[in-house]
């Protein structure tokens, strides 16, 4: 939150590469918005003040421009994937919105409608293919963009290249990519550069023979493994060759052994693969485009009856962890990567995370696993096991009505409330519009509340009764089970850590709420402080007045 002190300070300062003012007195155009948090962000991060004059002296008239802050932040979200928090401060009485705009990673740039957006005085300009470019050198060269001198149009392998031809064609059927001789081919792809094969081509197109000389950690091992004992793999392949190809055979050799879980919806019986091929495909390319070549290691797929593990060499690129990588990209090897995209594999804005994310919830299995990833390799688990055939029942009822609409990170709202965790900053503007769509409900106020699925959810189920108990019992019976508990401990007396085993559905703050109510009306008391606080039943004796200084 902005300080009176830190306001006042930008209100006598000079507007510059890190702080922009608008006067926005009549409102201010999204669009606009949006394309100035990417200039932000471009220029390293920064705060866009609403409702200010950009000459000094800064007056302040306030503005009416976007009246709910948490459906901007949501807005900002959905269009660049980045969260941004909105702010609304009122100086004197007027309304200010201060918009606080992250940095972009190390390496990459934001963009906005095929634009990497800058500011250029007081106008928005589209960068230059340069200052793309020194950008992009910031976390080193492409690896996958260097030279591989020794290597010949004919160590790319025949195939590969005729699919590449054909994935680019459908991809961009208005470009005439079928009819283009190969050098031009791969020349416009980039995978030649001034007559030489870059290493994406050899990544990419290698014959066996060219991959296994020039670059043998370019492969991919497949293992299946019954179960977790060690000993030989049940079966294993080393496919040392141009991936591009090398991905339809890996999931070939998945979807063998992809068994077909069953589950009822009403008098029809609905089968669901272990694996979903969609994410498993991601998981892959996800894999192939930002692992470390200079790593000699290579990437393993080991499959196990109701889990996948891909472990590809090198940790994360800089910037990402498991916990924004969803929400954040940063390409290794930028080429191959470029390429994928071409021929329609994957975003060049990295929605495979995104993609991946969204079919585990669709299908209520655990989320993508990166826990056991390090400094040294990416370790991604997909577990098969459908977790809640209920809750799949109910995201497949109301698929055709609401959810085909819905973005990845409502999916990982409704998802994270259907398992009674927390929602995380960078996905709570989404919990109004899921409010308001009543897929979820809210229960009580004020920083004590929490979420729940909407009655609709367990009514759809035929379990009413556990929406009442998840939703908490009324006030009045929820003082009488502490009491309960009070009395029942005595003459040890109950701690707090007990009070939220009787009520684990309340928060911490909401259970000292009926504990004061219960010591006013002269009913229970607390003896102690911190840690050491115990409750009794009945009054506090006069010389004990800890119980309004403890729960204020």
């Amino acid at each position: 939150m902005t300080t009176a002190e830190q306001f006042q300070a930008w209100l006598t300062g000079v507007e510059g590469r890190r702080l922009e003012f608008k006067t926005a007195a009549g409102g201010f155009h999204f669009e606009d918005l949006v394309k100035y948090c990417v200039a932000l962000g471009n220029e390293g991060g920064g705060t866009m003040v609403l409702g200010v004059s950009d000459t000094r002296p800064r007056r302040v008239p306030g503005t009416p421009a976007f009246a709910e802050p948490g459906r901007t932040e949501a807005g900002l979200f959905e269009r660049l994937r980045q969260h941004i928090p909105v702010e609304e401060y009122f100086h004197e009485g007027k309304r200010v919105l201060i918009v606080h705009v992250p940095p972009r990673l190390p390496g990459t740039a934001w963009q906005y409608k095929g634009s990497f957006w800058m500011r250029a005085g007081d106008a928005l300009v589209p960068m230059t293919d340069e200052q793309l470019r020194r950008i992009h050198r910031e976390t080193g060269p492409d690896f996958s963009a260097e030279l591989c001198h020794s290597a010949r149009l004919d160590d790319l392998d025949p195939a590969a290249v005729e699919l590449l031809r054909r994935l680019w064609q459908r991809k961009s059927p208005d470009q005439d990519i079928a009819s283009r001789p190969v050098d031009r081919l791969l020349s416009d792809a980039e995978l030649i550069v001034d007559g030489r094969l870059t290493y994406a081509a050899l990544i990419l197109l290698g014959t066996h023979a060219a991959v296994g000389r020039f670059l043998g950690q370019a492969e991919v091992v497949f293992e299946y493994r019954s179960s977790k004992s060690p000993g030989p793999a049940a079966q294993r392949r080393e496919l040392r060759q141009g991936f591009l190809p090398a991905l339809d055979e890996v999931w070939e050799l998945i979807d063998l052994r992809n068994d077909l879980q069953h589950f009822q919806q009403g008098l029809f019986v609905l089968d669901v693969p272990t694996f979903n091929e969609r994410a498993i495909r991601e998981a892959l390319l996800n894999a192939v485009s930002h692992r470390d070549y200079r790593n000699s290691g290579s990437v393993f797929v080991r499959q196990y009856p109701r889990r996948i593990e891909i472990v590809s060499p090198g940790g994360f690129p800089a910037g990402i962890t498991p916990e924004n990588a969803l929400w954040q990209q940063n390409p290794r090897n930028r080429r191959v990567a470029e390429v994928l995209s071409k021929c329609g594999l994957v975003e060049r804005a990295g929605q495979g995370f995104d993609l991946m994310f969204r079919e585990c919830i669709r299908q209520s299995k655990p989320l993508p696993d990166f826990s056991r990833t390090d400094d040294n390799s990416v370790w991604l688990t997909l577990d098969g096991e459908i977790g809640d055939p209920e809750f799949l029942r109910f995201l497949e009822k109301i698929g055709s009505e609401r959810l085909a609409a819905f973005g990845t990170d409502d999916f990982l709202a409704v998802d994270l409330v259907h398992r009674e965790q927390p929602i995380p900053e960078v996905l709570r503007p989404r919990v109004e519009p899921l409010l308001e769509q009543g897929v979820l409900e809210r229960v009580g106020r004020g920083r004590g509340a929490r979420l729940l699925l909407s009655r609709r959810f367990y009514r759809h189920l035929g379990r009413s009764g556990e929406y009442t108990r998840k939703r908490g019992l009324d006030r009045e019976t929820n003082k009488q089970l502490l009491l309960k508990h009070i009395q029942d401990s005595e003459p040890e007396g109950s701690r707090m850590g007990e009070f939220r085993q009787v009520l684990p559905a309340l928060p911490r703050s909401q259970i000292q709420v009926l504990l004061r109510e219960l010591a006013r009306d002269g009913l229970a008391h607390v003896r102690g402080t911190t840690r050491a606080a115990r409750w009794y039943p009945g009054s506090a004796p006069s010389d004990c007045n800890q119980t309004e200084d403890l729960l204020q």
